[in-house]
């Protein structure tokens, strides 16, 4: 048995020996793969895979169901400092419904079914009030951790007191949240707003003034009331808007100029009257359907004419001599004839009744000014820049205002009032930073560097292509058949006899056995 292990010992020796250094590196590479994937594979295999059972537990539930699965012999993971607890992938399907059957874990939180499962007659006022409050911020932070980035909610909620007396105004409620978000979330305006309506709406008198809402990182999620703004808010969002006016415009003066004369000849500032007045207003206009000659359609017409004719009757009394007579009054002797016409007309006219409600945007620009400086292109020369490209460039400058600000008012500004908010000045730039010109020149180390990665570029393939050559000479040197040549014995080599060989053989007996060929002497001795 141990000659064939010390075969297989030899085999393999001399099997390893005869290969080469790359069959060498080859057969132990794929021992080790073979090695890594045998381990791997019983590693995955006989590994226990635990997924989650329940997340964002508080450290009370935690505990109460790892007491439960350490009862029944399960095992158990606790992750997430304490909030997820996880169990075997085989097992977490049933356990979910199992502990589901026994209530756990249990909150401790009363909610509405309390009632249900707890109604008698022994409970006073005060104690179904404190319950009741208990329910409803159960509740609602429940239906708050339903919302996506809320993981878990706190929820206080301040009642008023009932009160026995008759009273006009009624108290409010108020209420304090505390969120636990997600890491990384954000929520939009929107959000936080239906977040407070959502609030505002579950509880009874709870305006969205009395709520406040915060993040476990004292952050505070405000509802930003659109119609009360505050003065330092109104006057950063008002101070923005002029600053972004005024950026606009002159970064297009700057652009259109700069081209022109040259970026870093020209220097544009900007200075803008912003009105944010923002005007609502309704007009109630009559106007007549012929404008022409101002009249409407006649939808009604009415005429009436009288007309009489006839003697008059003969005047009585006393002539001037009564108390109230008038004295010398001379009466009328004879009779008199009289005529009598009434011609009256009504019409009913159909106008053009136009009602306007016009909402006025503010953001107008009552007043803007532009001042540029221009560098002439030989700085020390301030004739070279042309007097009529600087009349252009005023042109220029007061079309861009005239267009700017606000239609109502450039319409009562005169060429002279658009040319008084226009300022070109030509001058020199003394400040202006002037960077010298460096010749880009490749170091001498690039050199160095490059010559040796060459040489060790050409070395290398150097060596590569006599490391093939000789690969291939071998490989056509073992195809070769080399030609049999005759064995022709050596004259002088002694031609070995039976004598010869036994001869030989006592004399490396006597070499190696002394003992043994002394026996061997006694014995021929003896026979002879």
């Amino acid at each position: 048995m141990n000659e064939k292990i010390r075969d297989y010992i030899n085999k393999i020796s001399t099997f390893w020996k005869e290969r080469t250094k790359s069959q060498k590196l080859m057969l132990a590479g794929s021992l080790l793969l073979f090695m890594i994937i045998v381990s791997a594979a019983a590693f995955f295999a006989t590994r226990t895979n635990f997924v989650p059972l329940y997340t964002n537990l508080s450290p009370q539930e935690t505990g109460q169901i790892k007491t439960t699965l350490d009862q029944r012999g399960i095992e158990s993971e606790i992750t997430d400092n304490g909030t997820t607890i996880k169990v075997p992938e085989q097992v977490v399907d049933s356990l979910k419904v199992e502990l589901a059957a026994e209530g756990i874990p249990d909150s401790g939180s009363i909610d509405y079914s309390f009632f249900s499962e707890n109604a008698g007659f022994g409970m006073t006022d005060n104690e179904f009030n404190v319950l009741k409050l208990e329910a409803m911020q159960t509740e609602l932070a429940n239906l708050i951790k339903s919302i996506d980035g809320v993981d878990d909610a706190k929820v206080m909620i301040n009642l008023p007191q009932p009160s026995v007396f008759v009273s006009e105004q009624e108290e409010e409620a108020s209420a304090s949240i505390v969120l636990k978000t997600k890491p990384g979330y954000k929520f939009n305006e929107q959000q936080i707003k239906s977040l407070y309506h959502l609030v505002s709406k579950s509880i009874p008198n709870l305006p969205t003034e009395n709520i406040v809402i915060m993040n476990q990182f004292f952050e505070y999620f405000d509802l930003k009331n659109e119609e009360n703004f505050s003065t330092g808010t109104t006057f950063a969002t008002q101070h923005e808007i002029k600053r972004q006016i005024e950026r606009d415009i002159q970064r297009q003066v700057q652009q259109m100029l700069g081209t022109m004369m040259g970026q870093d000849k020209v220097v544009v500032s900007v200075t803008a009257d912003i009105d944010f007045t923002q005007e609502n207003r309704e007009e109630n206009l009559v106007t007549p359907i012929d404008e022409e000659n101002m009249e409407g359609i006649a939808i009604s017409v009415q005429r009436i004419t009288e007309t009489f004719s006839g003697n008059g009757a003969q005047p009585g009394g006393v002539n001037g001599t009564g108390e109230n007579e008038i004295p010398n009054y001379q009466a009328v002797a004879g009779e008199t004839n009289g005529d009598y016409e009434r011609i009256e007309e009504t019409i009913n006219n159909e106008v053009n009744r136009i009602k306007k409600e016009i909402v006025e945007s503010p953001y107008k620009i009552r007043d803007l000014g532009i001042q540029v400086m221009v560098e002439p292109p030989n700085p020390t020369d301030l004739n070279s820049l042309p007097q009529q490209t600087v009349e252009d460039i005023t042109k220029i400058l007061g079309t861009i205002v005239r267009t700017s600000i606000d239609k109502k008012v450039s319409e009562q500004l005169t060429d002279e009032d658009i040319q008084n908010r226009v300022v070109v000045s030509v001058q020199p730039f003394n400040g202006k930073m002037k960077f010298d010109e460096q010749k880009q020149t490749i170091p001498l180390w690039v050199y160095i560097g490059g010559g040796i990665l060459l040489a060790i570029i050409i070395g290398l393939l150097v060596l590569l292509l006599r490391r093939k050559r000789e690969q291939d000479e071998e490989e056509f040197a073992d195809f070769i058949e080399q030609p049999d040549v005759p064995n022709v014995p050596d004259i002088n080599e002694e031609i070995e006899t039976e004598a010869s060989m036994r001869r030989k053989q006592l004399e490396k007996l006597a070499k190696e056995k002394p003992d043994e060929f002394a026996k061997l002497l006694r014995t021929w001795l003896a026979e002879d």
